[in-house]
């Protein structure tokens, strides 16, 4: 019996010792026999039902999540960290004050760079391995299709120059007379539009835009306005003291606001930044730029990429092309606009019941569903998001079609969408849901073949976008 016994005991220990193994590889990712259980252990609960492909519990509160190609890239206050899109396992970390990502899904890189230090460096977001650095720039703004960075050798000397995202060799360098730019040097404020968004749905959910035809920086109290398909300085103008200008779909805008009788009255004027001719002009038509006593002018107008919003005399809001003044939408009295970019706009109708979705330039709404009072909308590059109430919800649909991309029942917030998922979180727990119809070999296609009606998403076709390329990728 005490050989017997003995025996027991070894067995036992021996199992101990190699279950303490197993938890220990497991715990650092050199091996997980147990994926599931691991992640189960990992988890407090489901943050959605149905349950989302992946949920890990990560280090802090995310400032920012963004989708870059099969990588999630979460930006804390003082670090960085990427995780695999297909499992949600850490590929890698490192400190850093600043991030911003550039690229589409298949040229992604991450910008990194530390507070009130100069230069930063490009990031492969899979490896993190470092694809280019950059000793001197002072600010940088990312795009799906470039990297802006800017560097001065004095306060009034200043260079802007291009890149594309995984480049070694800039496309155009051009001189700018000063920058402002500010502590962080991560995409500083340029005279553009601001971004609709709902509280449940971060700003930056659906990741880098396009650049746009026209970049306009501020410097010394004038504003300098790049061509960014050549570098080339178009105008250096000094707005009037009641006056705002901003650079919207290729077009220098000078939105003037005049006080009297007791209100503001405001005109917009449109220029070619070439010629500094007049283009179009509008009055009565306010962006909500000014508040207050005296029409002073604190903020750019909302809208995105190539449209702005405005709101007209009889109190209906409006959504214009800056480019040619035409206005692409109007919504009936008591319709209230929720999000809007240079293909769509949803709206809550006017008893509050429903949110619709319509198409710019297009008569009729394409779609409607009901949405409790409380809930909001967003427009990421690649769907419609509505976030219900009573019960909560995240909802995702095409925004053209209106087809039900996701339904969560879910009080978590969205902080990133792609091109086939989104990534959603509650406190400290994020998850990847992926839509239906999406494969699950990593990020769709952003481009269709030509000739086709171009699906949400796409890069070509659409009303303010250029031509598709032929389905075997020449002309003729």
């Amino acid at each position: 019996m005490a050989k017997g016994s003995a025996r027991s005991a070894g067995v036992m220990s021996a199992l101990a010792i190699a279950l303490i193994a197993v938890i220990v590889l497991a715990a650092t990712n050199v091996w997980n026999p147990f994926p599931g259980v691991w992640d189960w252990v990992n988890r407090d609960e489901p943050i959605s039902e149905p349950d989302v492909v992946w949920q890990q519990r990560i280090g802090g509160t995310p400032q920012s999540v963004t989708i870059a190609g099969n990588a999630v890239v979460i930006r804390y206050r003082t670090r960085i960290e990427s995780r695999s899109l297909a499992t949600g396992l850490r590929l890698w970390e490192r400190k850093a004050d600043w991030a911003a990502v550039a690229g589409g899904d298949r040229d992604a890189v991450v910008a990194v760079g530390k507070l009130l230090s100069k230069g930063y460096e490009l990031l492969d977001p899979e490896t993190g391995a470092v694809r280019r650095k950059d000793s001197a720039a002072v600010g940088v703004w990312t795009y799906r299709n470039a990297v802006v960075d800017v560097r001065c050798r004095e306060p009034v000397d200043c260079t802007l120059t291009a890149w594309d995202p995984r480049g070694s060799n800039p496309i155009w360098t051009t001189f700018l007379p000063g920058v402002q730019t500010g502590p962080l040097a991560g995409n500083p404020d340029t005279l553009g539009t601001r971004r609709l968004t709902t509280r449940q749905v971060h700003e930056g959910a659906g990741g880098p835009v396009e650049m746009p035809p026209l970049l306009g920086l501020s410097a010394d109290g004038r504003v300098h306005i790049v061509d960014t398909a050549t570098g080339r300085v178009m105008q250096d103008v000094k707005p009037g003291q009641q006056d705002r200008i901003v650079v919207v779909g290729g077009r220098m805008l000078r939105i003037e606001a005049r006080a009297a009788d007791g209100t503001c009255y405001f005109t917009v004027v449109a220029r070619d930044p070439a010629t500094g001719q007049e283009v179009w002009r509008r009055d009565g038509l306010n962006l909500r730029t000014a508040d207050g006593a005296g029409c002073v002018q604190r903020k750019d107008p909302q809208g995105g990429e190539n449209v702005f919003v405005g709101v007209g005399p009889d109190a209906r809001e409006t959504v214009v092309d800056a480019y040619d003044g035409r206005v692409l939408w109007t919504g009936p009295k008591g319709e209230k606009l929720l999000a809007v970019d240079d293909r769509y706009a949803l709206s809550r109708s006017a008893d509050q019941r429903s949110i619709i979705g319509s198409e710019l330039a297009i008569d009729r709404a394409r779609w409607t569903r009901p949405v409790n009072s409380e809930g909001g909308a967003a427009l990421a590059r690649n769907a419609a998001l509505l976030i219900d109430r009573r019960p909560n919800r995240i909802i995702a649909l095409d925004p053209r079609s209106g087809r039900e991309l996701a339904n969560l029942r879910s009080s978590a917030e969205v902080l990133a969408v792609g091109s086939a998922g989104m990534v959603i979180g509650d406190g400290r727990d994020i998850g990847y849901f992926q839509f239906a119809g999406a494969s699950t070999g990593g990020p769709a296609p952003t481009a269709g073949p030509g000739g086709q009606e171009p699906e949400p998403g796409t890069e070509c076709g659409g009303p303010k976008q250029p031509e598709c390329p032929p389905e075997n990728g020449k002309d003729g």
